[in-house]
């Protein structure tokens, strides 16, 4: 298995502002959304399903605007792990180019607890394996 998702988004008024493109913290938001629904379709896989990620730090570059009707692939995919964090990526595409890229760093959090979980540095491996 790979541990890349991918979706499309058609862009529509929703998410464009005054300037008419893409508002910024449209990004954000789909940021957000694309790495849950990743991880709720490999949390079954792991020890962790009933822990929740958290995001702790992103940075974003904006690229190219992106317009209304204009539909957009959004991939992402974790990095090994550094330390208490997990990187991960995600990438806007909009007719086969790079239009927004971001880096952004997740902790684990058991949510019983409420205490951050660390990580094996293969544990991203261990998910592979299982398909």
């Amino acid at each position: 298995m790979d541990l890349v998702y991918q979706k499309e988004i058609h862009v529509t008024e929703e998410h464009i502002d005054k300037n008419h493109h893409v508002n910024n913290v449209q990004y954000v938001h789909w940021v957000e959304e694309i790495a849950g629904e990743h991880w709720d379709s490999l949390k079954h896989k792991t020890e962790f399903a009933e822990f929740a990620w958290i995001l702790v730090d992103h940075h974003i570059q904006y690229k190219k605007q992106v317009f209304l009707h204009d539909v957009i692939t959004v991939k992402t995919y974790p990095k090994p792990p550094e330390g208490i964090k997990q990187p991960r990526k995600v990438e806007f595409y909009c007719k086969d180019k790079l239009v927004v890229d971001s880096d952004t760093l997740w902790v684990l959090v058991d949510l019983k607890t409420q205490k951050i979980k660390r990580l094996e540095s293969d544990w991203l491996d261990n998910i592979v394996e299982e398909s």
